[in-house]
C-alpha cells in the first residue's frame, strides 16, 4: 500500500493535513487516470458525464438539468454541450413558443459510443477497497462536505 506523502517526499503537521491534502492529490491522479481513458473516445470526462445524464435521464434535458447533475459544476458547460452537438452525440431541440429554452437529447450515435466506452472501463481505482471500506469512504467524503 502507499504512502502519498513519500511520493511528494513531504511532512504534515497533523492527520487532517495529510489527509486534505491526500483528497487532492487522489483527485488529480483519477482526473489524470480519467483524461488518459477518455482520450482515444474524443471525450473529456465532462462531456461523458453529459452522455450519461442524458441517457439517464430517458428524455431530453434543460441545459440547466443538466448543468446540475454534472459531477464537476463546469462553468463552460454550454461550451462541453457545443462540442458534443459538433460530434453528433447530442441534439438541441428548440421550443418554438419560447426560443430562450433549449433542451438537450442524445443521439443514436451518443448512445452507441457510451455503449463502446463500457466495454473498456475499468473500475480497478478502487479495487484495492473492500465494500465495506468503499462505502466508508463515500460516507466520509460525504461527512466532509
Amino acid at each position: 500500500m502507499g504512502d502519498f506523502s513519500k511520493d511528494i517526499n513531504s511532512k504534515f503537521p497533523n492527520n487532517k493535513v495529510k489527509a486534505l491534502l491526500n483528497i487532492v492529490y487522489t483527485a488529480n491522479w483519477l482526473n489524470s487516470q480519467q483524461n488518459a481513458f477518455f482520450k482515444p473516445f474524443g471525450l473529456s470526462p465532462q462531456q461523458y458525464n453529459i452522455l450519461r445524464i442524458l441517457r439517464g435521464a430517458g428524455e431530453p434535458l434543460k441545459v440547466q438539468t443538466i448543468k446540475e447533475r454534472m459531477i464537476e459544476r463546469a462553468p463552460n458547460a454550454t461550451r462541453l454541450m457545443d462540442k458534443l452537438c459538433d460530434k453528433d452525440l447530442i441534439e438541441r431541440i428548440a421550443y418554438p413558443s419560447d426560443r430562450r429554452v433549449v433542451h438537450i437529447n442524445i443521439t443514436k450515435q451518443g448512445l452507441q459510443l457510451l455503449d463502446d466506452i463500457s466495454k473498456e472501463m475499468k473500475d480497478d481505482y478502487i479495487n484495492n477497497l473492500t465494500e465495506e471500506e468503499a462505502g466508508l469512504l463515500s460516507d466520509l467524503l460525504d461527512k466532509i462536505r
